[in-house]
């Protein structure tokens, strides 16, 4: 065994107590490669995250690979680019469980996607770990199988509804998603939690990612009385347009929402970088560097390591760490001595305080959402700085 326990800490063997499936869990492979399925937008209108992911997971790949691999056995990535299509997602998962038989699936990074396909992995028994932050996505019942990497919706959306109404001090909101199933649930999660925190949501509405002309909604939001305006889309081009329509209007409301909001890809897309200002999207204190521009050690020591080799500079560090530690993961319950898809669900139910370069999972067979969700800040979009940001004003 050649990884480095940087690469991989010592955890604990799968709780023999753990609960069994109903059927058994087809065995796997002891010898060959360690086939990993990877279901990834890497083209399309919301595919900024899946790039940065895919980052991560290449670079954890040669990583392992390049230690020996794990157990003399080396990873091997089988990549769909889905697009952002659910049909394509359906499609790509199929092939993988019943053709390529996959030993597990990290993945989709879309959650309207995720939403078609996570009945069918769970049909199958197929380990899938994904970042994709629906909530109904992860339910231990119903789909025993299925882990997320990243917060939930709620944890961010906890996150924003904090920072809009207790730090900007916001009263009148509008909320904006994208037509894609992700920015629909989000949006509507969104604006209940809102509602229930005593803000009054004076507009809201779901736009076409690929719609051109934004003034007709920032006006009607703006008419309404809008004080900030919450934002949830995956895609950079919406973003990028909803700010530059926001300068053009001379307004200077704050945008609050989703991480893609402070990816790299929007530096190419705005008129002018002033448009970039007052923009707070979803951080994590991993990710978020001090006042004197120091992120914390372990996240330092990831950035040493990508050094030369990933470029951050239009992407987000999370993205890229989140795919390094979800193929980790995987590898770590074959070190463990995973035999059969039910032996990886076994570990991952057993992982505590798992030290991951994005955040410190834990799950357990009750509790499939591993991310801590005090962890959840809001970053000065504009601030990137190796795809990490300054915290946003107000923070302690």
């Amino acid at each position: 065994m050649k990884i480095t326990r940087r690469d991989f800490t010592k955890g604990t063997a799968a709780a023999a107590g753990a609960a069994a499936f109903g059927l058994a869990s087809p065995a796997i492979a002891q010898s060959g490669p360690i086939r990993i399925g990877w279901l990834a937008a890497l083209t399309g209108p919301s595919s900024a995250p899946a790039i940065g992911f895919d980052r991560g997971v290449k670079f954890a790949t040669e990583t392992i690979n390049a230690a020996g691999g794990v157990k003399g056995r080396k990873i091997e990535i089988i990549t769909r680019d889905t697009q952002g299509d659910p049909t394509k997602a359906v499609n790509a998962t199929q092939e993988m469980i019943s053709q390529l038989k996959v030993d597990a699936v990290w993945g989709p990074t879309n959650s309207g996607e995720s939403l078609a396909i996570t009945p069918i992995m769970s049909r199958a028994k197929m380990p899938n770990i994904h970042p994709c932050v629906i909530d109904s996505l992860i339910d231990e019942k119903k789909f025993p199988n299925a882990f997320r990497l990243s917060p939930s919706n709620t944890q961010w959306d906890d996150a924003v509804r904090r920072y809009a109404l207790q730090i900007l001090k916001a009263k009148k909101v509008a909320v904006i998603g994208d037509t894609t199933g992700y920015g629909v649930a989000a949006l509507n999660a969104s604006v209940a939690g809102l509602k229930k925190d005593g803000a009054d949501v004076v507009y809201q509405a779901n736009i076409d990612a690929t719609q051109p002309d934004m003034t007709p909604d920032l006006l009607r939001a703006k008419n309404a009385g809008a004080q900030a305006i919450v934002v949830w889309s995956t895609s950079t081009g919406m973003d990028a347009r909803l700010f530059n329509t926001r300068a053009n209007m001379g307004w200077d409301v704050a945008f609050v929402g989703h991480p893609s909001m402070s990816s790299g890809e929007i530096k190419a897309l705005i008129e002018k970088p002033a448009n970039w200002e007052k923009v707070y999207a979803v951080g994590y204190r991993s990710c978020s560097y001090d006042a004197g521009g120091k992120l914390p050690p372990r996240s330092e020591e990831f950035v040493g390591k990508l050094k030369g080799k990933v470029d951050l500079k239009d992407t987000l560090l999370w993205w890229v760490a989140g795919g390094y530690d979800a193929i980790n993961l995987i590898a770590k319950a074959f070190q463990e001595g995973a035999a059969s898809h039910e032996d990886i669900i076994k570990y991952w139910n057993s992982v505590k305080k798992y030290p991951g370069y994005f955040g410190e999972y834990t799950f357990t067979p009750t509790e499939h959402n591993g991310y801590p969700g005090q962890d959840v800040v809001m970053s000065d979009a504009s601030s990137a700085k190796d795809g990490t940001f300054r915290l946003a004003p107000g923070y302690a």
